[in-house]
C-alpha cells in the first residue's frame, strides 16, 4: 500500500551554520564554539567527553576544518539553486549568532551579519523555498563562554532575548518557521555543544547542565512569546534529539532501566516545552542526583505560557540498553550509547540502522503530546566515491533514506500529524561530532577533503536525482 504524506508536506533538506558557512572572521563575525573545535574524530571527541577544555585555537596541534565550512557564505546562491532543482519546500538552516551579536553581549547588533541573512532569505524566496531556521545550533559567542560561563550564566537568558527581538524585527516577512535550540536534549551528555561550557569535573557535570537547561527553557519561553508577539502567524518550535530505548531483553529489571533512561533523555525536555512544566518524574532523579535547580520569580508561570507550537527532532538510530553492561558492551552512537543491538546493522562510523525505530518515535512523541511534529534531522553519514567519470554512486544514501521515509509514511497512517522532513547534510559538511569532511550525508558533494584539500566544486550525487524525484511525487515514488 502506497502512503500518501499530506498535501504541502514540507520536504527539504537541513544545514548547521558553523559547520557549512565558512568565512568564520568575515562580515563583522565573532568567534563562537565551533571555531575553536578542532577537525579529527580524535581530537574532537576527546575534547567533547573531557573535562577544562580550554577553548583556545592552537593551529600548531590541531586543524580546524570550520574556518572555511564548505563556503557557503560566498557560494549560497549556487547551492540553493541546486535546492531548488531537487524541488525543495524547505531549507533549514541556523543563524550564527556572533554575525548578529559578535561578542553576544553587545546592545547593538552587526548590521553586516543582518544583512547576510536578509540575502540568503531573499535568493530562498526567489525559488518560493521556505526557510526552517534554529535560532541556535551549537553557535555559543565564544565571549559568552569565556567571560560568563555559558548557559550556566543566567545572564545568557537577556542576551539571548536581545538577539531573537532582532532576528524575529528583522525577518518577520521573511521567515515563519522557527527552532530556539538544536537538540537541547543532548547537553546532559555533552554540554559543551548545546549550553557552552565544559564540565570543570564529573561530579558537577549534571548540575551545572540541568541548571543551564533551565536558563535555557526560560529563554525558549520568552522566545516563543516575542515571536507570537512580532510575527502573527508565525510557528516556533523546540528540537529534540530524539532515540527509542529498546530494553535488551525481557528481563523486567532492564526493561525499567530502559523506560527510565527514557524517560530523562527523549521526555524530559518535551514535556518542559511543550506541557509547559517540570515533569514529576524528574523531581526524584534530582534528588538523586543532588541536583538543585535555582529559579527565579515568575520563571514557571513564563515557561507555562510560552510552549512551543510543534515539536522536531533529528533521528538516527534508536538505543538498546541494560542496567548492568561493560565496557566493552557499550556501542557507539550520536551523543547517546547503549549495547550493540544484534537485530541491527550499522553505519561505517557505528551508528545503528533502525527506519522501523522512526516510526516508533513518531508515534511515542505523537501519543504523549498531540502536537505537530517534523523531522528535521535524518540521514546517513558514509565514505563517498568518485568515479572516473565524476559520478558518485550512493545506493546505501538512498536504501536508508528510502526505508526511513517508508517509516514516515507508515506513522502519517497511524495517525501521526507530520510538517515535514528534513535530512541532514542536504549537502556535504563538516561533521560535528568527527569534525570530518569524509562523512558525507549530502546529495551533493563538495570537494573538500579532511586534510583541507580541494576545489569547494559541488556536483550531483545519484542521490540527487531519486530525491527530486521523491519531492516531485510527494513520496509516492521511493
Amino acid at each position: 500500500m502506497t502512503v500518501k504524506f499530506p498535501e504541502g508536506f514540507l520536504w527539504g533538506g537541513a544545514t548547521a551554520a558553523n559547520q557549512l558557512e565558512g568565512a568564520y572572521k568575515e562580515g563583522g563575525k565573532g568567534l563562537n564554539l565551533a571555531d575553536v573545535l578542532p577537525g579529527g574524530k580524535e581530537n574532537r571527541l576527546k575534547l567533547l567527553s573531557s573535562t577544562g577544555f580550554d577553548f583556545e585555537i592552537d593551529k600548531s596541534k590541531y586543524t580546524y576544518p570550520n574556518h572555511e565550512g564548505i563556503d557557503f557564505y560566498h557560494r549560497y546562491k549556487e547551492d540553493i539553486a541546486l535546492f531548488a532543482e531537487m524541488g525543495f519546500k524547505t531549507f533549514r538552516l541556523s543563524i550564527a549568532w556572533s554575525r548578529i551579536f559578535p561578542n553576544g553581549d553587545e546592545l547593538e547588533p552587526n548590521e553586516e551579519g543582518l544583512a547576510f541573512y536578509d540575502s540568503v532569505f531573499d535568493e530562498l524566496a526567489k525559488y518560493n523555498i521556505e526557510p526552517l531556521v534554529t535560532i541556535a545550533h551549537y553557535e555559543t559567542p565564544l565571549h559568552l563562554i569565556k567571560e560568563y560561563g555559558g548557559w550556566r550564566n543566567r545572564k545568557l537568558v537577556e542576551f539571548f532575548e536581545r538577539y531573537v527581538t532582532v532576528l524575529f524585527n528583522r525577518y518577520k516577512d521573511k521567515v515563519k518557521y522557527w527552532l530556539t535550540f538544536n537538540e537541547i536534549n543532548g547537553a546532559t551528555h555533552m554540554p559543551l555543544f548545546g549550553l557552552g561550557f565544559s564540565p570543570e569535573s564529573e561530579e558537577t557535570r549534571l548540575q551545572d547542565s540541568f541548571q543551564g537547561l533551565h536558563h535555557q527553557f526560560v529563554a525558549s519561553a520568552k522566545a516563543v512569546q516575542l515571536g507570537h508577539e512580532i510575527i502573527p502567524g508565525s510557528e516556533i518550535g523546540c528540537m529534540l534529539i530524539y532515540a527509542p530505548v529498546y530494553s535488551f531483553d525481557s528481563n523486567p529489571e532492564n526493561v525499567l532501566y530502559a523506560e527510565q533512561e527514557a524517560r530523562i533523555f527523549n521526555n524530559f525536555c518535551g514535556d518542559v516545552h511543550v506541557r509547559g512544566e517540570y515533569p514529576a518524574f524528574i523531581d526524584r532523579y534530582f534528588r538523586e542526583n543532588d541536583i538543585n535547580i535555582e529559579m527565579e520569580d515568575g520563571d514557571l508561570e513564563l515557561i507555562k505560557e510560552g510552549t512551543v507550537d510543534f515539536i522536531s527532532f533529528s533521528y538516527y538510530m534508536s538505543r538498546t540498553d541494560k542496567k548492568n553492561k561493560t565496557p566493552e558492551e557499550i556501542g557507539q552512537g550520536n551523543l547517546i550509547g547503549g549495547v550493540k543491538n544484534p537485530f541491527l546493522e550499522a553505519s561505517d562510523w557505528g551508528w545503528e540502522i533502525d527506519p522501523v525505530g522512526l516510526r516508533i518515535a513518531l508515534n511515542e512523541l505523537y501519543d504523549r503530546y498531540q502536537v505537530p511534529l517534523f523531522v528535521v534531522e535524518n540521514g546517513l553519514g558514509a565514505y563517498d566515491k568518485v568515479e572516473e567519470d565524476g559520478s558518485i554512486n550512493d545506493d546505501y544514501r538512498i536504501d536508508f533514506l528510502r526505508e526511513h521515509i517508508k517509516a514516515m509514511g507508515e506513522a502519517v497512517d497511524d495517525g501521526v500529524e507530520l510538517m515535514g522532513y528534513t535530512s541532514w547534510g542536504c549537502i556535504d559538511l563538516v561533521s560535528a561530532s568527527s569534525g570530518e569532511m569524509s562523512k558525507r550525508y549530502g546529495f551533493i558533494y563538495v570537494d573538500k577533503q579532511d586534510d583541507g584539500s580541494g576545489t569547494f566544486d559541488r556536483s550531483r550525487k545519484k542521490s540527487f536525482y531519486w530525491y527530486k524525484n521523491v519531492i516531485d511525487t510527494n513520496g509516492e515514488e521511493l
